[in-house]
């Protein structure tokens, strides 16, 4: 089964907008994506990803990628450009690019219309004040004394805030509702604060900002959104969504949104519908902004793409495949149930993606001197190896050989453990694609290191010869000392030793149990075809991993090479 078209699995959402539609309830399914741009997207963003734009697709509806730029102290054109980047890597296209910077005289107008109703209310009361009077989950709060100032002295109040006339955090509009709600979400909700902070769209233009709960539904509601799918912390919120939604009703009110029309940004108000959906968790990791930012800013690692984060750009630069994200936010699938996921099911889902589609290469990454004795030293010729041992389509390759190799180190052992099958003294094995060699001496340096294996070529063993099928227990790969071009491996692993970093009930915090092991550096040797792969090209080290050339450092004269993932999962025996 290719991992392009995974078999979909059936979840409560795709059975709602399937019932949708069969019900009539709408023409055409619309969704979003709307990341807020204070930094780089993550894991868990790729499973909203997925599920928004895979839904649209599938119904064949339309998506937008929406961004919520409402807090721009915190927001940034980089972050931008690169959630854009991300999207599109991961194998979507939107329909629309929004911003919710972009509905502000709307969100400001649907304010208006509220206070007009009586169901807002300008409120004077500090942060600390506000959280004082708002009482607990198990005491009902108290309503603010400028709770019932009158339509038009709040009219004139927020028009002035608007207008700049007041001082960061002097002021909110506050929505009202009840004070006593067992939801403290609807304890009178803030809609707006005052900011005056400069904004990457609109300049200067906007003293106040609309708070989140404001800002999201009514976008939601101005682009025709029908199912806007969020994470399982907004289920407390959805009926304050509701409640905005209902009591601005932009779908029958269009002199709320002409501002729009005028913009020439298409507009179809319509009333949509939160459904709430489980985080993508997953263990040995951390997917919170704010600790990302700081492993970022306190130089933990090495930027936002640096391969050992779980960031979608470090994703990539790691190696890992659009096409193996998907399928694995796919086969996860959809619930209302909170879990871990554990890493070695990405890892499994990326490792079947990259088994089918990656050629192979011969590469050696801890190098041994191996020497063929019974060969001339200028010895050389070429052989012939088959790109994918799975796939013929891939063709195949000249590989240089010669009598002095690179071989692993770890292929070789001066005293076998019980059940090596590699090289050791007096023993044999088969060179991959070459035949059987006997190792009859053992150079050392002056530490008493092993640094030269000095062997003899079994030549009836080679390929065509009457001894060709000669079956000796192991088989180990190499590559032409005098042809092999040097190459730095980034060996990387997860990036924290324990299960749950985010769990600090021993006194640590996840910044201790980052994992000093999650990076090693080699410098080893790869086949001159190896080489000449161009960024970002994946690749199987034959019996190493998988591979990519890096995005940012490797040429063909320089090769510097990422591991993806190992062979099978190292990890499952560790847990």
């Amino acid at each position: 089964m290719s991992t392009e078209t995974p078999l979909l699995q059936q979840h409560f959402i795709r059975q709602i907008v399937r019932d949708d539609l069969a019900a009539g309830k709408h023409s055409v399914i619309h969704t979003r994506f709307p990341p807020e741009p204070n930094g780089y997207l993550h894991l868990g963003h790729a499973k909203s990803i997925c599920l928004n734009f895979g839904l649209a697709g599938e119904f064949a509806g339309t998506c937008n990628l929406r961004f919520d730029d409402t807090n721009p102290s915190k927001e940034d054109v980089e972050y931008v450009e690169a959630i854009q980047r991300d999207v599109k890597w991961l194998g979507f296209e939107w329909a629309e690019l929004r911003h919710a910077s972009d509905y502000f005289e709307v969100f400001y107008q649907a304010a208006l219309k509220l206070i007009r109703g009586g169901l807002a209310y300008v409120d004077d009361l500090s942060a600390d004040e506000v959280r004082e009077y708002r009482g607990t989950l198990t005491e009902p709060g108290r309503n603010s004394p400028y709770r019932e100032r009158t339509v038009e002295e709040n009219l004139d109040l927020f028009q002035r805030m608007r207008a700049g006339e007041f001082a960061d955090g002097s002021k909110t509009l506050r929505a009202k509702l009840d004070m006593a709600s067992g939801n403290i979400n609807l304890r009178d909700p803030a809609l707006y604060r005052v900011r005056k902070v400069h904004h990457q769209n609109t300049g200067d233009a906007w003293p106040i900002y609309p708070m989140y709960d404001f800002a999201h539904s009514l976008s939601d509601a101005v682009e025709g959104i029908t199912h806007s799918l969020c994470t399982l912390e907004f289920e407390d919120h959805r009926p304050l969504y509701d409640w905005c939604v209902d009591k601005v009703d932009l779908a029958n009110d269009p002199a709320l949104w002409q501002s729009l029309v005028a913009a020439g940004l298409p507009t179809t108000p319509s009333k949509p519908r939160q459904i709430e959906f489980s985080r993508g968790n997953i263990n040995y990791t951390v997917m919170s902004k704010r600790k990302l930012i700081t492993l970022v800013s306190e130089n933990l690692v090495d930027g936002w793409d640096d391969p050992r984060m779980p960031t979608i750009a470090g994703m990539r630069r790691r190696g890992f495949t659009p096409a193996g994200i998907r399928l694995f936010w796919e086969r996860i699938g959809v619930s209302k149930q909170n879990s871990t996921i554990d890493m070695g099911v990405l890892e499994g889902c990326i490792r079947e993606d990259l088994d089918a589609k990656a050629p192979r290469r011969l590469a050696v990454i801890d190098p041994l001197k191996l020497t063929i004795t019974n060969l001339p030293a200028d010895h050389a010729e070429t052989l012939t190896f088959a790109n994918h041992p799975k796939d013929d389509t891939f063709g195949s390759r000249s590989v240089p050989f010669s009598p002095s190799l690179w071989i692993e180190r770890e292929d070789f052992a001066e005293v076998p453990p019980k059940g090596f099958h590699r090289l050791k003294p007096d023993g044999e094995v088969r060179l991959r694609g070459v035949g059987i060699v006997r190792c009859d001496e053992l150079v050392k340096d002056a530490a008493g290191e092993v640094v030269e294996l000095r062997c003899t070529l079994d030549l009836e063993s080679r390929t065509g010869m009457p001894g060709s099928d000669r079956k000796v227990k192991g088989t180990i790969h190499w590559v032409s000392a005098r042809d092999a071009v040097p190459a730095v491996v980034r060996l990387y692993d997860r990036l924290f030793d324990v299960n749950d970093p985010d769990d600090d009930s021993d006194g640590k915090t996840y910044k201790d149990h980052l994992n000093p092991g999650s990076r090693r550096v080699v410098h080893g040797y790869v086949e001159p075809a190896a080489a000449g792969l161009e960024r970002e090209d994946r690749v199987q080290f034959e019996r190493l991993g998988f591979f990519v050339a890096d995005m940012h450092d490797h040429t063909h004269a320089a090769p510097v090479f990422n591991r993806v993932v190992t062979l099978r999962d190292s990890w499952a025996k560790q847990a």
